[in-house]
């Protein structure tokens, strides 16, 4: 089976730097600094989508000042990389010995994917990946559509695996199963309603789920 993992809030426990650098961000271009729960609410829409969506009042300009400042203010705070979840590096790894395949649909650029692969020397472990700035923004599933047609894999015999609904709505748009996991932004009650095979507590919990065991 092809599991496609969201990155932030789902393999890496990013939430607290994302509302950071979104509240510096937005103190230097002049928006109103945001509370963490109305920013950690958009985390897993592509970056133009997620200043849509929190400061709707802001003009063009404005807009591009956040996403410049927001994209300085993440690469000043990347000299401690982010960890990820408790139980990731085991969980990849056993999942692999089963004979399953990993890939990446994430909100996060191109960029910001590959430092993340690069600090925790895990790129290699997934057989292709796509970013928000490369292809439209969760919830819509052309991302998944691009993934399956890459690896030649059917909607049915995929996961897509995310902590917000963003990702569990475009899983359900193509009939894909998906695990939601309560760890993450978006509440677990959030997540049922997108109608989740299951939600789970911990990342190795995956390894319960019976198309996944080995």
């Amino acid at each position: 089976m092809l599991v496609i993992l969201d990155w932030d809030g789902t393999v890496c426990n990013s939430e607290a730097r994302i509302v950071q650098c979104m509240q510096r961000a937005a103190h230097r271009a002049g928006l109103p600094v945001l509370e963490p729960a109305a920013i950690g609410n958009i985390i897993g829409l592509g970056l133009p989508e997620a200043i849509a969506s929190l400061f709707p009042e802001a003009h063009s300009e404005q807009r591009a000042d956040l996403r410049e400042y927001y994209a300085e203010e993440w690469v000043a705070a990347r000299s401690e990389p982010l960890p990820l979840f408790d139980g990731v590096l085991a969980t990849l790894d056993k999942l692999l010995g089963a004979g399953h395949h990993l890939a990446v649909a994430t909100g996060k650029s191109r960029r910001g994917l590959i430092r993340e692969f690069e600090d925790h020397g895990v790129g290699h472990l997934f057989v292709t990946s796509r970013c928000a700035d490369e292809t439209v923004s969760k919830p819509d599933p052309t991302m998944l559509r691009e993934i399956l047609a890459e690896t030649a894999v059917s909607a049915g015999c995929a996961v897509m695996v995310g902590d917000t609904e963003y990702d569990l709505r475009m899983a359900a748009a193509i009939d894909m199963p998906s695990i939601g996991v309560s760890y993450g932004v978006h509440s677990r009650e959030r997540l049922h309603d997108c109608g989740p095979q299951r939600v789970i507590d911990h990342f190795s919990e995956l390894l319960e789920w019976p198309p996944l065991v080995a």
